[in-house]
């Protein structure tokens, strides 16, 4: 089961579990989509491919939470 952690780890933008528009590598790295696209779809951390990462169900969400662990530094 994906983390689906909660922000960018580049710039810090909320990206929630439900929400469209977070791209992930296959480490779980997590980006928005303008940073993606910035860094032309490859994850900085491992090189891996970053591709669009599913959204989980809300009514999912209480039985499988989100991480609140956040991974930009700021």
């Amino acid at each position: 089961m994906l983390a689906m952690r909660p922000d960018c780890e580049r710039c810090g933008a909320d990206l929630p579990a439900e929400a469209p528009g977070a791209f992930i590598c296959s480490m779980e790295c997590t980006f928005c989509a303008p940073c993606a696209d910035t860094l032309d779809d490859r994850c900085p951390n491992c090189g891996g491919e970053l591709m669009d990462r599913p959204t989980r169900a809300k009514a999912l969400l209480a039985k499988y939470p989100a991480s609140i662990q956040r991974k930009h530094e700021a």
